[in-house]
């Protein structure tokens, strides 16, 4: 089922041709077949299958939890949408930093599997030498730096990260060894402005930011938060477009009292079935 057959699919290659043509990179999570239908009707470029699905979908405090088959499940469901734009998924936690062995069979399940056109690997250290692997067999790789949630309990919560000069300069070499590795875009999260300002610069490929200003490449965005779906804790660096929730509430509130108050459902129409009108025959 393709949902947006106007449109021509868009690859790897199509991203970084992005930065050079000067046109911003539109990205936002999905996490079944609706969303990702939506969100390619919509026009967006990218739709991430992120392990954020841990906690706006499966209510978990963090994104530990999430497991590969998690990921996989989820974004086979959302590649069942056929979308035109770029469908990445997140490697989840340790998979790609216990041993590359591990990382590529994961990244092989989430592209066999589940359908993804390429995964996305937080963090650096044993990911460079992952990212080498899988570039080199055909796996587009998209980085992440910055507030990286799988290291939560390491960075000792949701806080702004890169904030001291020293930290800067370490998250830009960290920038450069990834593209070098192969990456084919990074996302920035929680950083400064200036910061990103200055990766982004400095990068042939594109940076796709989230809470991390307007100088990237490219912005990507939580769908939950961005349409009033994620009860609790609203990111200040997410605008609300539109309170699902509310409407949501509202709709099932009307449901409710209709159900209790006989107004639903509606007296049905007399239904030819003479067999069945007398319940004598058949009771």
């Amino acid at each position: 089922m393709n949902t947006n057959g106007a449109r021509k699919r868009i690859t790897a290659p199509e991203i970084v041709a992005k930065k050079a043509r000067g046109e911003k990179i539109v990205a936002v999570t999905a996490y079944d077949f609706p969303t990702a239908y939506y969100a390619d009707r919509a026009g967006v470029d990218l739709i991430l299958v992120g392990d954020s699905l841990g906690m706006v979908v499966l209510g978990q405090k963090n994104t530990l939890g999430v497991t590969v088959d998690d990921i996989v499940r989820h974004c086979s469901a959302a590649a069942r949408a056929e979308p035109s734009a770029l469908l990445v998924a997140d490697m989840p936690f340790l998979t790609a930093h216990s041993s590359t062995s591990k990382g590529v069979h994961t990244a092989g399940r989430l592209i066999q599997e589940a359908g993804a056109g390429a995964v996305k690997i937080e963090g650096v250290g044993p990911a460079i030498e992952l990212t080498r692997r899988l570039t080199a067999a055909g796996v587009p790789v998209v980085g992440h730096l910055g507030l990286t949630p799988q290291s939560v309990l390491g960075l000792g919560g949701w806080k702004i990260q890169a904030r001291k000069p020293d930290q800067a300069r370490r998250l830009l070499e960290d920038a450069r060894a990834l593209q070098e590795a192969g990456v084919f875009a990074l996302v920035l999260e929680t950083i400064p402005d200036e910061v990103a300002r200055v990766v982004t610069t400095e990068l042939e490929i594109p940076t796709i930011g989230i809470g991390a200003g307007p100088h990237c490449d490219g912005q990507v965005q939580v769908l939950h938060d961005l349409i009033g779906l994620a009860p609790g804790f609203h990111p200040r660096h997410a605008r609300r477009y539109v309170d699902l929730g509310a409407a949501l509430e509202k709709a099932l509130q009307e449901y409710a009292h209709d159900v209790r108050t006989g107004r639903f459902p509606e007296e049905p129409e007399t239904v030819h079935q003479p067999e069945l009108q007398d319940a004598a025959t058949w009771t």
